[in-house]
């Protein structure tokens, strides 16, 4: 039995209006599906961490036409009711090689032009942080990317952008939703767009975007030194093909080999389950290739080229995949660690990263008298950061634990196509001082401690799964535990309430972040556990953070299996795998 609301908006979408395809499906999922067709209606799209995402197909939650339509009307009327007099609009728009993600970029374009606004939209596909630096730029007001990053295929997305090139934050975010809301019937979207306002961004401004991010280069002439470095590159049927390749060669990489059947672009991804390059699945014919050619190392991009994933040679010569935990800390330490030779840095420096990345961030900027700033899950976050310390300090690097990386400030948001150069510079870095990348990390863990992290991902869809969701939360809100794999537990966090409690003296401490759906607990080890509903997907998320010191390079398995123990210890406690 459809609710009220629910059987008003099927009413509404299979009547006069909507096209003959939506109205065609809405009755036969009506007749034939109501349990699908619940899934679809039952809530309207919101804005998370990454902006409006889900599955593509009829009805308000899910991806298609109109609600991409009236996200954009929605974003919009929000500029002009906040529009200066005489002021003139600019947007910029790219989309990614997801199924309709074109066709959605051109909707978008057109209603932007039809509102009187001057647009830029990609001649084809594009990364997004090319779309966060056009935004800047262009002096756009805002951008759109069409996109559902890794996510599966059934999948595309919205992300927007604001005049610095950030994706939108509380409580313009809300602001803007609420203009979206405000779109109630589809003949408010003005579809019927305005060509004398559309520009076509090509291969000139892609030059312009490559220049910068070699302008991030710090050791051309080991480059240089180490020309015949090999390198394995799979966009995993991405927007990265073009610009990762051309960033490589910009930095001096000439010996970079390709997977030919993951450089065609395809919303399917058919070489893949997944084109998370968090996966070790997505990665396979790329390290497959690199054993075949003894490459030094392996660089994967998601399909919208905002995250990386890496793999390297191990001790024993065996191609490892690195986690985003350890890729950051690499990448970081290297940036510090080059400029400080350079006698580059300038005394002001900072970096960024969020509450669920390894605190061997914070370690080494901390080691290197480099200021270091926390902040909540989603690069956007990082992005405000940036934006308060502009023009007060400089800012270095920021990394999250999910592949995401950036350094400098041209882009506001993370950067595969920058982080995959310049990891691939840390790796001829790390061999001119006669290391592997690999070697490299245990050589932190040495200065440092050894931190070793995990993530689980438990998946709950559709409505009753983010009710469970819900009642998962709330159930650590009102029952927390007590001890964790034989550890007290000592501090608990919650960014919901804004508040940090000390378990042992009962006090609290107010936290100056965004008001955000996490809990954090930490024991009286340093061990660390972080829950959270993800913002972009039908998941809860359980970070786990282990660590103990490490004395010797011949110690690093022995420690590395009695972390991995200590992870799999929690995980029984905790009853997730």
């Amino acid at each position: 039995m459809l609710s009220k609301g629910i059987k008003k908006k099927t009413d509404i979408w299979s009547g006069e209006g909507f096209d003959e395809a939506t109205r065609k499906e809405v009755k036969f999922l009506l007749k034939n599906n109501p349990d699908k067709l619940i899934e679809c209606f039952y809530k309207n799209l919101e804005f998370g961490t990454g902006g409006l995402r889900g599955i593509t197909g009829v009805g308000t939650n899910r991806i298609n036409k109109y609600t991409i339509g009236a996200a954009t009307q929605g974003l919009c009327n929000y500029i002009l009711k906040n529009k200066k007099e005489n002021e003139e609009i600019k947007t910029a728009v790219a989309y990614d090689s997801r199924n309709d993600s074109k066709f959605f970029a051109e909707i978008t374009a057109n209603i932007f032009s039809a509102n009187g606004f001057k647009v830029f939209i990609f001649e084809d596909l594009r990364p997004t942080p090319e779309l966060s630096f056009a935004v800047r730029e262009l002096k756009c007001k805002a951008g759109v990317v069409i996109t559902a990053s890794h996510n599966p295929k059934e999948y595309n997305g919205y992300k927007v952008y604001w005049e610095d090139g950030a994706q939108i934050i509380s409580p313009q975010d809300k602001e803007i939703i609420k203009e979206v809301n405000a779109v109630t019937d589809i003949s408010q979207i003005k579809f019927e767009g305005k060509k004398e306002n559309i520009n076509i961004l090509g291969s000139d401004f892609d030059k312009k975007y490559i220049q910068r991010i070699k302008e991030l280069s710090l050791s051309p002439d080991i480059i240089k030194k180490h020309s015949g470095f090999k390198i394995v590159y799979t966009p995993i049927h991405g927007t990265g093909v073009k610009l990762v390749p051309q960033a490589l060669k910009a930095f001096g990489f000439n010996n970079v080999f390709n997977i030919p059947e993951q450089d065609i672009p395809d919303g399917n991804f058919p070489t893949v389950k997944s084109p998370n390059p968090e996966n070790a699945e997505a990665l396979y014919l790329a390290v497959k290739k690199a054993e075949e050619i003894n490459a030094d190392l392996v660089l994967a991009t998601d399909p919208d080229a905002d995250r990386a994933g890496i793999a390297v040679r191990d001790l024993n010569g065996n191609i490892v995949l690195l986690n985003g935990n350890q890729t950051a800390s690499l990448l970081i330490y290297y940036l510090i660690k080059a400029r400080k030779e350079k006698k580059l840095l300038k005394g002001n420096e900072y970096i960024v990263k969020t509450i669920v990345t390894s605190d061997l961030l914070t370690d080494t900027a901390s080691s290197f008298g480099i200021k270091h700033y926390e902040t909540l899950t989603g690069f956007k976050y990082i992005a405000q950061i940036i934006r308060e310390k502009e023009g007060k300090e400089i800012f270095l690097a920021g990394g999250e634990e999910s592949y995401g990386y950036l350094a400098g400030d041209f882009v506001r948001d993370k950067d595969a196509v920058m982080s995959a150069a310049l990891i691939a510079e840390t790796a001829v870095w790390a061999k001119e001082q006669g290391m592997s990348m690999y070697e490299m990390l245990i050589d932190i863990y040495l200065k440092y401690d050894f931190y070793k992290e995990a993530l689980i991902n438990i998946v709950k869809t559709g409505k009753s799964g983010a009710e469970e969701i819900k009642k998962m939360m709330t159930g650590f809100r009102e029952n927390p535990p007590e001890n964790i794999a034989g550890e007290k537990i000592t501090e608990i966090t919650d960014y919901l309430l804004g508040e940090c409690k000390n378990i042992i003296s009962g006090e609290s401490k107010p936290v100056n972040l965004p008001e955000s759906d996490v809990l954090q607990f930490v024991t009286d080890k340093g061990t660390k556990l972080t829950v959270r509903p993800s913002g972009t997907e039908p998941k809860i998320k359980f970070y786990i953070s282990v660590k103990t010191g490490l004395c010797c390079k011949e110690d690093f398995e022995k420690i590395n299996s009695t972390l991995e123990a200590k992870i799999k210890s929690i995980k029984k406690d905790l009853n997730i795998n």
